[in-house]
């Protein structure tokens, strides 16, 4: 079973009205409606070259991000995971204790 979002939606008291009576007289819900309209404008925006295009450098911009922490992380901790799949020992943050 899919999750299921809630969405408010404002609607000017015209559109509203329009609305309703459509749908009664359509016999379908509201909700009915609302949900076509968003699935028919969804498939619009997806086939839209220009979304496509937009989709693809943000695709690599995130990858280019998570590279970026990625080795900000590795260089944090002192590991190079790419070359061992290891890390590497840690130096301790603290002198040790004289005496001890």
């Amino acid at each position: 079973m899919s999750t299921v979002k809630t969405l408010a939606v404002r609607l000017d008291s015209q559109l509203h009205g329009q609305l309703t009576m459509l749908c009664r007289l359509r016999d379908i819900t509201v909700t009915e409606a609302i949900r076509t309209a968003i699935r028919k404008e969804v498939a619009v925006m997806a086939d839209d070259p220009s979304v496509a295009a937009k989709a693809r450098d943000l695709e690599a911009e995130i990858t280019r991000e998570a590279d970026e922490q990625r080795a900000a992380i590795q260089a944090l901790l002192g590991t190079d995971s790419q070359s061992t799949g290891k890390a590497a020992p840690r130096k301790s943050a603290t002198a040790p204790k004289r005496g001890s």
